[in-house]
């Protein structure tokens, strides 16, 4: 079986298991005696030493989390008329569940595989989040298309996200020389990051409590209590009919 069939099926157990519903793993997954040698002999060919005992440990902690990403979706979007349409419609909460279980595997140094999770939760969604960015509790992303989450980024507590924003690294010249290094934004809790707004850098840290507009463009730190915002007067209105 190859990597990306065996990462589609652990998202798909994984969401099966916490949420319920039809397993949608394939014909040769579900041939398997069960899951757990299935994915025991998955961890081997990618020589990991991790194994589904482990993996079941760290399922009630990931579900838990992933409880309270979904009170926050509920509890901040009033369109939403009930969790179960969060689960099974909002892109921004399956790609936290997909990070929450491949964050688990690349904490583990499984090999691979966190990352060709990502890239499907990517592909069904079109948000990017690293399997190595640390997310806190109760995160909420708000549409979400276009949203950038990089390795090392860092995010705290009650956080939330809209569409097209970037946690993202400056210049990477040398770039061989930055694996291992904090490349990108810390956010602290409390924060919410609207649309188009680009906070980049390993250095640069966004303060609890702060809220930063959309459209900015951020590689400096910012105090606690904060508002950022761009103001521009650099446009113009046009009658049609002239």
């Amino acid at each position: 079986m190859d990597a990306r069939t065996i990462a589609q099926n652990i998202i798909s157990w994984a969401s099966c298991h916490f949420y319920g519903g039809r397993c949608l793993c394939d014909e040769e997954a579900e041939s398997q005696c069960d899951f757990a040698s299935f994915f025991d002999q998955a961890m081997k060919d990618f020589h990991a030493d991790y194994s589904f005992e482990d993996f079941n440990k760290a399922l009630p902690s990931i579900k838990q989390a992933l409880d309270e990403d979904l009170d926050a979706a509920y509890n901040g979007d009033p369109a939403a008329k009930s969790k179960e349409e969060i689960v099974l419609s909002y892109p921004g909460f399956y790609a936290i569940m997909v990070h929450r279980v491949a964050h688990e595997l690349y904490r583990a140094k499984v090999d691979i595989l966190p990352r060709i999770m990502s890239e499907i939760a990517h592909s069904a969604t079109g948000i990017d989040i690293h399997p190595g960015a640390t997310i806190g509790r109760r995160f909420f992303i708000d549409h979400g298309t276009g949203i950038v989450i990089g390795e090392t980024a860092e995010i705290g507590n009650d956080v939330r996200i809209y569409q097209g924003v970037t946690l993202g690294a400056k210049s990477l010249e040398h770039a061989d020389r930055l694996r291992g290094v904090k490349r990108h934004p810390t956010v602290k809790d409390h924060v919410i990051i609207y649309s188009g707004a680009s906070i980049l850098g390993g250095d640069t840290v966004i303060g609890n409590n702060v809220t930063i507009g959309s459209n900015v463009y951020i590689t400096f730190s910012v105090d606690d209590d904060k508002i950022v915002r761009f103001e521009s007067k650099n446009y113009s209105i046009i009658d049609k009919r002239s």
